[in-house]
């Protein structure tokens, strides 16, 4: 039918939430100044935990699924865009409580698009996505913060995860002794290859006996997966130590003291991808594309087409995935 278009949508009936293919038409889409043609989109944990309910993720339904999007604007009500123009949309509600990426066509507010790089295609873009963005952050706030590569050891807990292996790969090429902690040991080798110098093992960790103050060994680390794993980074963490809290996926729970923060100096560093000021967002767009360009990363990426998108979800609640996931959105798109 002419200026239908598909989406995967998520609804809610009896309590019971699904996701489907759909038609829809512009003007079914949720309210917003710019429209943009979807080329790529991409799978991130979020993701899989509200395509099924899981997660309790969507606050709205129904709703497109897809936390952000990279592709080119169609129609723009807000002179700030024209049609032609390269965007990229993360964070703010898409995908939870408004009309998100896994859609050949989004409506957004014109505040929450982000120009596109003029180095950067919307392949390149969603090699990326919310996990490498949200990797970014993390690494601006630690080197705001004080860190810095002669400070010693940098861990990344998750470490072959979106987020992990962005941030492996950055803070690698920025310098840092990265140590890639991971919980599956045939992974040693593409950590290595990605840039860790050491790969630690989650499972020789011993969290049973976790100590106020243990030995100062990280000057750095990014925490994909909070609960215990967290409280022992911030009780290895070096005098003025920087650790950011990312992730939640081995629990959303704390059990700490206030040691490391008023004995050692320890920053424990909120990373927030959702609400990132506009300014900050094209400043780490801007690197990303250029001089935090994760290649290693962004050349070990599985492509898959929209229509496959639904088999991929249950491989990341499983923890099976490396890497990242781009979606192939547009039939035609070869990047642009």
């Amino acid at each position: 039918m002419p200026n239908k278009f598909k989406a995967y949508r998520t609804f809610e009936e009896n309590g019971v939430v699904a996701s489907h293919f759909v038609d829809m038409t512009v003007d079914e889409l949720d309210h917003g100044d710019v429209v943009i043609r979807t080329k790529y989109s991409t799978i991130n944990y979020k993701d899989a935990l509200s395509y099924n309910g899981a997660g309790k993720i969507m606050r709205k339904y129904p709703t497109n699924a897809g936390i952000d999007m990279a592709g080119t604007v169609e129609a723009s009500g807000d002179p700030r865009f024209k049609p032609g123009d390269k965007v990229i949309v993360t964070g703010y509600d898409m995908g939870v409580a408004h009309d998100g990426g896994y859609a050949e066509k989004v409506r957004v507010p014109a505040d929450w698009v982000v120009r596109r790089p003029e180095s950067m295609t919307a392949f390149d873009a969603m090699t990326l996505g919310t996990a490498g963005f949200t990797a970014a952050i993390a690494i601006m706030n630690m080197q705001h913060n004080g860190l810095t590569p002669d400070g010693g050891p940098v861990a990344v807990t998750g470490a072959t995860g979106g987020v992990g292996s962005v941030a492996v790969e950055i803070l690698a090429k920025l310098g840092y002794h990265v140590v890639a902690i991971t919980g599956k040991g045939e992974e040693a080798e593409y950590l290595k290859g990605i840039g860790a110098k050491e790969v630690v093992l989650r499972q020789s960790l011993d969290l049973t006996k976790i100590r106020p103050l243990d030995r100062a060994t990280f000057a750095g680390a990014i925490d994909n997966l909070g609960g215990d794993y967290l409280a022992w980074l911030l009780s290895t963490a070096k005098i003025g130590g920087t650790v950011a809290a990312v992730g939640l996926a081995a629990g959303h729970k704390l059990s700490t003291t206030v040691m490391p923060f008023i004995l050692r100096g320890v920053h424990l560093l909120g990373t927030d991808s959702v609400n990132c000021p506009m300014g900050v967002r094209q400043r780490i767009w801007n690197k990303l594309a250029v001089e935090w360009r994760p290649d290693r990363v962004h050349d070990g990426v599985r492509t898959i087409d929209f229509a496959e998108l639904p088999t991929h979800f249950d491989a990341y609640l499983k923890g099976l995935v490396r890497g990242r996931t781009v979606v192939r959105i547009a039939p035609d798109s070869h990047g642009g």
